[in-house]
């Protein structure tokens, strides 16, 4: 009977320690950074934070934000795995000086949770396309409507699943108004603001958040573990090739160097240079969004720039690739922001770089076609040898290590110097060296 009582009482303690140890276990949340443009290789990267959150049953996620935006299909990647993930997702806009427009404003309204930091800002996410600047054609009046429309809805619909202000999120897209963090917070787009990670954990303890599926979670995250998820070497290395500034230097170079390789086969360093270049910045082109007119533009003024160097054009090829180039340049990514658009000052170096090459390339050419040729029965011109023997209507003469037959207008003796004047198939004619 005592032992009885005594495993009653060891099952009891048991069962106290196991829910006194479970009871202070930290809670886990994983947390993502979101630094820069919206592109395929960040939106890889959130997701990846956001299937190990939801592999590892973390009790959160935060994705931290700091981008003017970027490509849209990315964006609705991003946002569609967020209201998909069983682990609520908090948005978080910091540091302080950060924002997230554009692309940015659509994900901070899709959380769970949106958090801004002191002295942040969102908004500005009217839809921007290639040619919605400077002169409106009909069409293009039409297409922008088209995008707007689109636009609107979609954050309509997440601004009401996640019970934010409709009418203000529609601003944001319609009008492109901005909002700091006290006016979101007022409009009833972000939940609260918080300084840190500490105060956003504090604040969102015993929080009640409305999921996308209209049911409701209560959040546990009361000094929580923080995992933080870095991006893995390839993806650093992708998104450091998603930059078009670095795309058009890449191209640049590669046309460089396959000129190069052209005009003087068998110098290979040029050629693998050229071949490694080109083929990263196609690898680059596949990330960001490509203007398929300003990438046949910069093709044609490849085609321009090789016909140069076959084609007496007296430098019209060159000036007439250099001008598909730049047009080309300018159209050739479709981005929605500043950020994801080639600078010009990048364009101008480019541009010097390639009229560096070409003009070097021409004048080597002129130089090639201007020298005297060294070999051959040309080479043979002008040149000076000696006579074998005495040379009147006919004789022998010795020049580059050979003996040839020889004529003279005027008696030449033995010994003497002699210059070729002309070249009748083997037999030269000569004169006196005066």
């Amino acid at each position: 009977m005592r032992g009885h009582m005594n495993r009653n009482i060891l099952f009891a303690v048991c069962l106290i320690f196991f829910a006194v140890s479970h009871s202070l276990e930290a809670s886990r949340v994983i947390h993502v950074f979101l630094d820069g443009a919206v592109h395929a290789i960040t939106a890889e990267y959130v997701i990846q934070g956001i299937d190990e959150a939801n592999k590892s049953n973390a009790d959160a996620i935060v994705v931290q934000i700091q981008t003017p935006g970027g490509v849209m299909d990315s964006m609705r990647t991003i946002i569609s795995r967020m209201i998909s993930s069983r682990v609520p997702v908090i948005v978080y806009v910091a540091p302080g000086g950060s924002r997230a427009t554009s692309a940015g404003f659509y994900i901070a309204i899709s959380a769970d949770l949106a958090v801004m930091a002191p002295g942040t800002h969102l908004g500005s996410a009217h839809p921007v396309t290639m040619g919605s600047e400077g002169e409106e054609t009909e069409n293009t009046k039409t297409m922008m409507k088209k995008a707007t429309e689109d636009s609107v809805a979609y954050i309509k619909t997440l601004a009401e699943r996640r019970g934010r202000n409709i009418e203000q999120a529609e601003k944001a897209v319609r009008e492109s108004i901005s909002f700091t963090e006290t006016e979101a917070l007022n409009a009833n787009l972000i939940n609260f603001i918080a300084k840190d990670l500490d105060e956003l954990f504090q604040k969102s303890h015993g929080l009640t958040i409305k999921r996308f599926d209209g049911s409701q979670n209560k959040l546990s995250l009361e000094k929580p573990e923080i995992i933080r998820i870095p991006m893995t070497r390839r993806q650093r290395f992708l998104s450091l090739l998603a930059n078009p500034n670095i795309t058009v230097l890449l191209f640049s170079i590669g046309l460089i160097g396959i000129t190069m390789e052209l005009y003087h086969p068998g110098g290979i360093l040029p050629g693998i240079v050229g071949v490694i270049s080109l083929s990263l910045c196609f690898l680059s082109a596949q990330i960001l969004p490509v203007n398929y007119i300003g990438a046949m533009l910069i093709a044609f003024s490849v085609i321009l720039f090789i016909l140069e160097l076959k084609i007496t054009s007296y430098g019209l090829l060159t000036i007439g690739g250099i001008v598909s180039f730049v047009l080309g340049a300018t159209m050739l990514f479709d981005a929605p922001i500043p950020e994801m658009r080639i600078s010009f000052k990048v364009i101008g170096v480019a541009v010097a770089m390639i009229t560096a090459t070409m003009l070097f390339l021409l004048f080597m050419v002129v130089t090639l076609h201007r020298k005297k040729p060294l070999t051959g029965i040309q080479g043979l011109m002008q040149e000076i040898g000696t006579a074998q023997t005495d040379i009147h209507e006919s004789g022998q003469v010795f020049i580059h290590g050979e003996i040839w037959s020889a004529t003279a207008g005027d008696p030449i003796q033995k010994g003497e110097k002699v210059r070729i004047v002309e070249v009748d198939g083997l037999k030269l004619k000569v004169e006196k060296n005066q």
